[in-house]
């Protein structure tokens, strides 16, 4: 929420400056964003009047403005669409330092002499309106300091509220509890009662009223919507971020932000017979007021007349909701939406708007009557009319219960740590407008006031009293307890050391949601069923994901479009295969590479990453727990990477992953135009190991053979060295593929694998001839199973 510090100040002034009171905010849970002057600095600008406007004799566009500054009538040369005579706008006069360090001169345009310059919004960094001079109210004092008269020494405070603070959402929650923070009293909004001035009314239905189990409405007939806001609302809505539209749509934007109610004001006309709080049907259509058509589900709460709907209640109203220019009589709307019926609602329209941000984290339902009369009472002042008598439907019994929750003072203490008086506990609830009533010495029934639906339990009341006393002046006192050391497994890989293997490999971690947008969920797995998740984030995070390649590969793009191309990500989380009913969720280990395959410097080349400087990771990660003879790598399909590049992760029989460069395809369509290597495992079937075991080692010496062999393009070479283990017999200590070979001097269907075998005996040397006959088997093995010929 933004809103403006003058504003606040004119609730509740406590004795400190902004810094303050901005570090207090945050340390009491209201976290502040952001504060942003409501005006750029500059000097020398003053109200100034143009008396009279003519032609420039030497250029079409701009025009010869005779102004008055209060004091002196001065020539000024314009060239603003909207100059014109009468207008008050802001002055800059001559010596004038405008934002940006723009000192003000005399000077001629096309040989007119000009004396100073008309300023527009955003010229003075009041607004980014530039379509024009800043037109000022008609009766602006001319020669008045526009600082002044605009109060522009103002600041705009962006806090960041959590959903539980939705009291907050309103300069009076935010004076009562700055009120609070600092002990000392704020003003409530005076809200008279306002006398009916007719009888008109229109008749309201609750048709969903465990929905809406209250509403209220009022005519106001005969208002003049050509009158312009007052200027101070106007300011005080852009300072809140609310551009100004009409009178009727200004109250109730202000009001929402003075007191918390969303409101909304219909156009008479437009109601025919009476209004109806309902559920929509099916495939009802709506188009809203930002032109956008949908069409309802029969879950979304409406406010409708007798013909047709007219809002999404608590979100958006529709075209014929809306207030023209020329409308005379109008419906002011204020009602209490339950919480749970319209969560979910405005994302599942892909909307948000300052309604549904308030209604969807709690509105005091006591509040409608109070904000219906306020915004009468301004409609009134501003544009005129009359009004009618409030309409009011309820069902009370579905409105919220609060109960009254218990707090003892032993539990506080233990909690926070230090011993807080019970004179202070009660002055520090009160002041949040809590009735405290003490039923025994250190123990209090406490009632819990509309506005703070947030509290029920008694740590809720405990979390108040820490906030109010401060954070940091809580004691610090380390956790003590008594704890046996667990063993480690030595057979596992536990994660954090699987992460820290990664990391010593040139892996950053990377942490992202568990959620990811449709569209690319359906790049990755178009052939798989998507879990929606019922009241997402977001529209771009309502799928659960069955991969964490998506949301790597997301985090890659963010990382070049940064100039960062040579990345090296990982993430170990959950992934969600199938529906509610069957849903399986397994922790996965993934990782990807992309770019140089070393860090650039003198001594580095410029290789790109491949396919081996992947797999080489992922064996590192296999072979962790001691157990990478049970792994071995299959030719392998994933509908995610290239068809030739990818290959199958096996514990035996089964599959425990994937790795390959993505496909081209996906690439192209998520605009990477680098080569990506990605792996994906299941945690559980990489930490299992084995422990390590001694083993005698001989004395005897060593035998070598290596053999060069043509084989067909197809066969795998992890095919041919199983067989040559099976046949080299028990004293082989060393398998090796150290050459792969295609081209000048080889038949182009086939390739030639270079093998290295190593025999030792642990009791004897072992002779030629046991050698020669081991070798001579395994050629004949090879020749016969995969047609294998020695290269000459």
């Amino acid at each position: 929420m933004k809103f403006s510090e003058q504003w606040l100040r004119s609730l509740v002034n406590p004795p400190v400056d902004r810094d303050e009171l901005v570090a207090r905010l945050s340390m009491s849970g209201l976290e502040v964003d952001a504060v942003t002057p409501v005006a750029g600095a500059f000097s020398g600008v003053v109200v100034g009047e143009v008396l009279s406007v003519d032609p420039h004799p030497d250029a079409d566009k701009l025009r010869v403005c005779q102004v008055s500054d209060g004091q002196a009538t001065l020539q000024v040369v314009c060239g603003a669409p909207n100059v014109r005579q009468g207008l008050k706008i802001p002055f800059a006069t001559l010596g004038a330092v405008l934002p940006g360090d723009f000192k003000i001169k005399k000077a001629k345009l096309r040989g007119v002499e000009s004396n100073g310059m008309l300023c527009s919004a955003s010229e003075l960094q009041i607004s980014e309106e530039n379509d024009g001079l800043m037109e000022l109210a008609d009766d602006a004092p001319v020669g008045q300091s526009l600082r002044d008269y605009l109060m522009l020494d103002d600041a705009s405070i962006e806090i960041g509220l959590t959903p539980n603070r939705g009291d907050c959402l309103s300069l009076t929650g935010l004076a009562r509890e700055v009120g609070a923070i600092y002990a000392v009293p704020y003003t409530a909004v005076d809200v008279p009662n306002v006398a009916p001035a007719h009888d008109e009314t229109r008749p309201v239905e609750l048709l969903a009223s465990n929905a809406c189990p209250r509403y209220l409405g009022r005519v106001i007939r005969g208002v003049d919507l050509s009158r312009p806001t007052p200027l101070w609302m106007v300011e005080r809505l852009r300072r809140s971020d609310i551009r100004s539209i009409d009178a009727a749509v200004d109250v109730t934007n202000y009001v929402m932000l003075e007191l918390g109610q969303p409101m909304h004001a219909f156009d008479l006309a437009q109601i025919e017979g009476g209004i109806r709080v309902r559920m929509a049907e099916e495939g009802e259509k709506l188009v809203l007021l930002d032109g956008q058509e949908v069409a309802l589900r029969a879950n979304t709460l409406v406010i409708a007349n007798h013909a047709r709907p007219l809002a999404i209640a608590g979100v958006m109203g529709g075209e014929h909701s809306g207030v023209s220019a020329g409308a005379r009589d109008l419906f002011l709307e204020s009602a209490f939406f339950d919480t749970i019926a319209l969560a979910g609602t405005a994302r599942s329209y892909g909307l948000h708007t300052d309604a549904s941000h308030r209604f969807e984290r709690g509105v005091d339902y006591t509040l409608a009557r109070r904000a219906m009369e306020r915004a009468t009472q301004l409609l009134l002042d501003i544009v005129g009319g009359e009004a009618g008598p409030i309409t009011e439907a309820v069902k009370e019994e579905a409105l919220p219960k609060v109960e009254p929750i218990t707090l003892r003072a032993e539990r506080v203490s233990r909690m926070l740590g230090l011993d807080v008086p019970s004179a202070d506990i009660e002055r520090m609830l009160t002041s949040l407008e809590l009735d405290v009533n003490a039923t025994e010495p250190g123990t209090w029934q406490v009632g819990v006031p509309s506005h703070r639906f947030d509290l029920s339990l008694e740590v809720d009341l405990i979390e108040e009293i820490g906030r109010l006393y401060g954070y940091n002046r809580l004691p610090v006192r380390y956790p003590q307890a008594r704890l046996a050391p667990t063993a480690r497994a030595e057979a596992r890989s536990e994660l954090p050391a699987l992460k820290r293997l990664l990391v010593a490999r040139g892996y950053q971690e990377a942490i992202t949601y568990t959620f990811i947008d449709q569209k690319l969920f359906e790049l990755f797995a178009p052939d798989t069923q998507p879990l929606k998740l019922a009241n997402p984030i977001s529209a771009e995070l309502s799928i659960m994901r069955t991969s964490l390649w998506p949301s790597l590969t997301k985090a890659l793009l963010h990382n070049l479009n940064r100039q960062q191309n040579r990345v090296r990500l990982f993430e170990s989380g959950l992934r969600f295969v199938g529906q509610l009913e069957n849903l399986q969720q397994d922790m996965m280990l993934a990782g990807l590479i992309s770019g140089s395959r070393l860090p650039e410097g003198w001594t580095a080349g410029r290789e790109s990453v491949d396919f081996y400087d992947l797999k080489a990771d992922v064996e590192a990660i296999l072979a962790n727990a001691g157990a990478a003879g049970d792994f071995h790598f299959a030719p392998g399909s994933h509908h995610a990477l290239h068809p030739g590049q990818t290959a199958a992760v096996m514990r035996g029989e089964r599959c425990i992953g994937y790795i390959g460069a993505l496909h081209p395809e996906l690439a192209r369509e998520l605009g990477i135009e680098q080569a990506v290597y990605l792996f994906e495992l299941e945690l559980a079937q990489v930490a299992p190991g084995m422990l390590p075991a001694f083993r005698e080692l001989s004395r005897f010496p060593e035998v070598r053979r290596d053999l060069a062999l043509v084989v067909e393009k197809g066969v795998a070479a992890e095919s041919l060295l199983n067989d040559m283990r099976e046949q080299a017999g028990e004293f082989l200590t060393d398998l090796k593929l150290f050459d792969v070979y295609e081209g000048k001097g080889i038949d182009p269907d086939r390739k030639s694998l270079a093998v290295g075998l190593t025999w030792q005996h642990p009791a004897r040397t072992l002779t030629d001839e046991e050698t020669n006959a081991t070798m001579q088997r395994i050629l004949t093995s090879l020749e016969q199973r995969f047609n294998a010929t020695l290269r000459k």
